[in-house]
């Protein structure tokens, strides 16, 4: 079988187009390549539903833990706690087996038990609380300055949250954001480690991975191909998240804008 015929056969696979039955034996170099990338479907999958819905649920808990309401505050600040507190594959175990229950309950809850919405749900409550934490963190860094010239400009509520305290939060937060959406992306790896069965073993990088290391005995071979598509992935997270952080400070002097490079620095 020809390299491009695999990738046909094989290419989207992970999302049940394709070949139904994995290589059992004979494998190639290619077989690997396709596979294991056609896993990453779902790892981007996971990261971009996680990282959409969870940047607003992270500013509403900011919010609230930095508001002066104390039910809204406590609410806040146990969300995080929890979420920040415990392991995140613990997470994926409890949660699974959770919707499970409740499936008996109520057949609302029967697409939370397969991976694309219950595994979902838990990446976004996760990424949500140690953004909310890095959010907050921003949001008591502001600078007064900044604050009282917002006063002075007859700005307050929302008008002054959405001119000033808000962008100033998002530079400042910006940098601390773009790693945690690069551990989220990486973090999604348990997601078919976890509770969550790969159904039709329809599963992600990670898990095609394993499959070719323990059929060839050799994990020198698909671990390295796996590691080589999620470094990959980091820089295209680093280099979107930099052009937007760019773009948060593009109306600040050029030596006081925090510098986002295209690629991380190899050498000091």
């Amino acid at each position: 079988m020809s390299c491009t015929q695999t990738i046909l056969d094989y290419g989207l696979r992970s999302i049940g187009i394709g070949e139904r039955l994995l290589p059992r034996s004979d494998f190639t170099l290619c077989q690997q390549f396709t596979l294991i990338g056609s896993g990453m479907i779902w790892n981007v999958y996971f990261g971009l539903i996680a990282l959409a819905a969870g940047f607003f649920l992270a500013i509403a808990l900011a919010l609230g833990k930095g508001s002066r309401h104390f039910v809204l505050r406590k609410l806040s600040e146990w969300f995080i706690f929890l979420f920040r507190g415990s392991p995140l594959f613990i997470q994926f175990f409890f949660a699974y087996f959770s919707f499970l229950a409740l499936k008996g309950v109520s057949p609302v809850f029967n697409p939370f038990t397969s991976a694309w919405l219950g595994a979902a749900v838990v990446l976004f409550f996760n990424t949500s609380a140690y953004s909310a934490e890095i959010f907050h963190g921003a949001l008591k860094s502001i600078p007064k300055g900044d604050l009282e010239a917002a006063d002075a400009y007859g700005l307050a509520g929302w008008h002054r949250f959405r001119r000033v305290t808000f962008p100033t939060m998002l530079r400042l937060a910006w940098p601390g954001y773009t790693n945690e959406a690069i551990f989220l992306f990486h973090a999604t790896t348990l997601v078919f480690f976890s509770g969550f069965p790969a159904w039709q073993q329809r599963g992600d990088a990670l898990y095609y991975a394993k499959y070719f290391a323990d059929k060839t005995f050799n994990p020198f071979v698909p671990y390295p191909i796996l590691a080589m598509y999620f470094i990959m992935l980091t820089l295209s997270v680093i280099a979107v998240y930099g052009w937007i952080g760019r773009r948060l400070n593009r109306h600040l002097p050029q030596e006081a804008r925090r510098h986002f490079r295209r690629l991380p620095r190899l050498a000091r």
